[in-house]
């Protein structure tokens, strides 16, 4: 699946490739490198599909977050990627649609430096009962949740999600309130 050996695309300010390191050095030097998340919402019943990061994760463990995260391969493109890492994450398939893409970089307690340019993508979900299958290795729980209590969540719990989603979940809730009131 997605281990510390894999490669990872290590990018310029501009996202251009530069070259590929594994995952632990680009972690643990703090190199920029390519990744994405994945936001699954389902706009009619006004909520969003997040999930509970493995308690046992290098970082950000029992933290909440967007659907799925991850790094495309050397050779793959982002959005064959994303839709990839969902599948093996979650066992769900849909179609998603890049949003958006901003850079962080976030150093964690245990020296590990996220620095990233992430992209960001979107996919519409409607199922009603919880048909998704998980890895247990990524993730602990997964749950919908209303877009306004997300929203509300946010503000007043920052603490209980990822630093990632804190800047792209306004983002995406933000999209979706344009495209529920049809704007």
């Amino acid at each position: 699946m997605d281990n510390m050996t894999d490669a990872l695309i290590c990018v310029d300010i501009f996202d251009r490739p530069i070259g590929t390191c594994s995952k632990q050095k680009a972690h643990e030097e703090g190199l920029l490198h390519r990744a994405f998340s994945v936001f699954l919402a389902d706009p009619v019943r006004r909520r969003m599909l997040i999930h509970q990061r493995a308690a046992h994760k290098y970082h950000s463990g029992e933290l909440w977050t967007n659907t799925c995260c991850s790094h495309p391969r050397e050779g793959e493109g982002t959005e064959k990627a994303a839709r990839r890492r969902l599948w093996e994450e979650t066992g769900i398939d849909c179609p998603v649609e890049e949003l958006f893409s901003f850079v962080y970089r976030q150093v964690y307690e245990n020296g590990i430096t996220e620095y990233e340019v992430d992209h960001v993508f979107l996919g519409f979900f409607d199922s009603v009962k919880a048909d998704w299958e998980t890895d247990p290795e990524e993730i602990q729980a997964m749950e919908w949740i209303g877009l306004d209590q997300l929203a509300d969540s946010l503000l007043k719990e920052p603490e209980r999600y990822s630093a990632w989603f804190l800047i792209a979940a306004p983002k995406v809730l933000q999209h979706l309130d344009n495209l529920i009131k049809g704007e």
